[in-house]
């Protein structure tokens, strides 16, 4: 096959090497761009790459611009750049529009996927429900939106990944601090949903069409786990919810997802909230233009008995799904510890309890682990009530732990 792929920063995460040796399987030429030793790439990689161009900083755009011109020097026109990393979400974009890549978005198309604030008309067209919003620049302003919603409240940078710098403020002392140390990067408030988090996972192809869709399950407050450092719990379920699945269809449609494989976050209302819905309902959250971070794609794999990798590579190359549906779906769960606390069972009870169940039991790496903890397990179970009993058995703390720890 004659096309040319750019991967952005190939190695990190650490399991993105999938995305590479699928392409790689189909007769792509993948080239990366990273800023790790090629010597310091796992094998698996390397096998996958072409060849591989290395820049002392992903943050250089100049860098990163030159790797892109040697390429296309040396193997011809680039078809496709992609890092499925939000982080690199606009570089990604720019570089489309340099080299004129018309895989992807780019820039002219991306305030919509970066902007929270920018996201809520097309959630509005979707005929999606969302919480308030509102861009807050003088405390004056805040007031006025509190006047609307009351406490609490979640304040977020309008741009930014993952639940950094996210918090929740319950009264007008702690708007007061929060002003007192507002930075320069634009910051919205929204009003709080008391719900869970669950995400439409999809790859689309390049008409907005659905080929694999999974629901995952999500701790209320990702925020709280990072800035809290408590422990992490989710789960990726059997099947998606048939009004999570209309609703993740028409935001996909909305936002003009095209040939990706993207994470859209909704709140599963836990108490009926006024102008949103009854318990139950699903409302608007986030769209996420990459795969769910972590393992996610991982789990994804063991619930559904496939290989989403390669459903992805085959978007890529043949803009349809060729791997049929597996027909066997289940549960797969995730559960961290933190040195911080003592628990109950020690890790090889874990292991000899669920033994062949253990689908991966790892040390996380340090840039992953304020969210995702530090020692994890993904399990295999049966449903939603087995993987309840697995995280209860991993994250079983001894009697004072979380105190002695916390002091």
């Amino acid at each position: 096959m004659d096309m040319n792929f750019v991967f952005i920063s190939p190695q990190f995460p650490h399991t993105y090497w999938n995305f590479c040796d699928r392409l790689h399987r189909n007769g792509v030429n993948v080239l990366g761009i990273g800023d790790s030793p090629y010597d310091g790439l796992e094998g698996c990689l390397k096998d996958a790459l072409t060849e591989y161009y290395r820049v002392n900083s992903l943050e250089n755009y100049d860098e990163v611009l030159r790797a892109v011109g040697y390429f296309t020097f040396k193997y011809g026109k680039i078809d496709w750049v992609e890092s499925n990393n939000e982080y690199w979400l606009m570089q990604d974009a720019r570089l489309r529009t340099d080299f004129n890549m018309n895989t992807g978005t780019k820039l002219d198309g991306i305030e919509r996927y970066k902007s929270k604030s920018a996201m809520k008309p097309y959630y509005a067209k979707a005929g999606v429900p969302t919480a308030r919003c509102h861009k807050i620049t003088t405390p004056e302003s805040a007031y006025g939106f509190l006047e609307k919603t009351g406490y609490p409240v979640i304040v977020k940078p309008d741009v930014g990944v993952g639940a950094n710098d996210t918090c929740r403020l319950d009264n007008r002392e702690e708007v007061e601090a929060f002003f007192a140390r507002l930075p320069q990067t634009p910051y919205v408030m929204e009003e709080f949903v008391e719900g869970d988090i669950c995400s439409y996972d999809v790859i689309t192809d390049s008409r907005c069409e659905p080929l694999f869709e999974s629901m995952t399950v999500w701790p209320p407050s990702i925020m709280d786990i990072v800035n809290k450092k408590t422990d992490l719990a989710y789960y990726t379920a059997a099947a998606v919810p048939v009004r999570l699945q209309e609703l993740g269809r028409a935001t996909v449609r909305a936002f003009e997802v095209k040939s990706r494989f993207v994470h859209l976050e909704f709140f599963r209302l836990t108490k009926a909230k006024k102008g949103l819905g009854a318990a139950g309902d699903f409302v608007g959250l986030e769209v996420n233009m990459r795969p769910a971070g972590g393992y996610t794609p991982d789990m994804m794999n063991y619930a559904h008995a496939t290989d989403v990798y390669q459903i992805w590579a085959d978007m890529v190359t043949a803009d349809r799904r060729l791997l049929p549906d597996s027909k066997n779906h289940h549960c797969c769960v995730y559960a961290s510890r933190r040195s911080r606390y003592q628990y109950v069972h020690s890790h090889e009870e874990i292991l000899e309890r669920y033994g062949q169940r253990i689908k991966m039991c790892e040390v996380m790496p340090p840039l992953m682990r304020a969210a995702m903890g530090e020692q994890m397990y993904t399990a295999y179970v049966d449903d939603q009530d087995a993987a309840a009993e697995f995280i209860r058995f991993v994250h079983e703390k001894k009697r004072g732990s979380g105190e002695q720890n916390d002091k």
